[in-house]
């Protein structure tokens, strides 16, 4: 029971205030709900469950900003394909449009998002996670247009991080996971997770991913 998979994002509002989301998965054993969690001061806190036809499932990502003066969320309500949502309504979300489905071998059960999209100069970056055979679940990444994410500008054919031998082992084994990096300068500061038991991190030369995506 508890909160799975928070995914933590700063959002600036049009009127430049600033405020702190987390979409995460409320489990209460059986049952599974999206809910919005924001704060300012990471003292009070507010949470609400978020509505509508395009809330299913798990893996909900809030964009750190409007785009053309709506919300946007990426989220995978079927299971295995990632929809571009938008929305007026930040606890309102209908069915969205279909962004990204499986390609690649390693993620050819499931694709999702890895965290909110970061913006970069190039667009929006979107780590994401592919899982393949023997549910073995490795990072990828993909870039979006910055005024139209519904392009996909490039993605990583190749995984961006995979499973070593001694992060194979553990509560839910041969995982790799992420709920979100950040963007510092000309690199890319990735925590993760190895297989429910332990965390670590990567940084990855932002020029060089861009580089590598078809």
């Amino acid at each position: 029971n508890g909160i799975e998979d928070a995914r933590f994002v700063r959002f600036q509002e049009e009127d430049g205030s600033v405020w702190f989301y987390a979409t995460y998965v409320a489990y209460d054993g059986r049952n599974l709900a999206q809910h919005l969690l924001r704060t300012q001061d990471f003292c009070r806190f507010h949470i609400q469950a978020l509505q509508g036809p395009g809330v299913r499932n798990k893996g909900m990502a809030l964009f750190p900003r409007k785009i053309a003066g709506q919300y946007a969320m990426l989220a995978r309500p079927d299971n295995e394909r990632l929809f571009l949502l938008f929305s007026p309504d930040l606890h309102f979300w209908k069915e969205g449009r279909l962004l990204l489905e499986p390609q690649e071998p390693w993620e050819l059960v499931q694709l999702g998002n890895c965290g909110s999209p970061l913006e970069t100069e190039a667009g929006w970056l979107v780590i994401t996670h592919g899982v393949g055979p023997v549910r073995r679940y490795c990072l990828g990444a993909v870039l979006l247009d910055k005024h139209r994410p519904h392009r996909v500008l490039g993605r990583l054919r190749r995984p961006l991080l995979v499973p070593r031998e001694e992060e194979r082992e553990g509560y839910v084994p041969n995982v790799v996971y992420s709920c979100g990096g950040q963007v510092h300068g000309q690199w890319l500061y990735l925590p993760y997770a190895m297989s429910d038991s332990a965390t670590s991190f990567v940084r990855i030369y932002l020029p060089h991913l861009l580089q590598a995506m078809e």
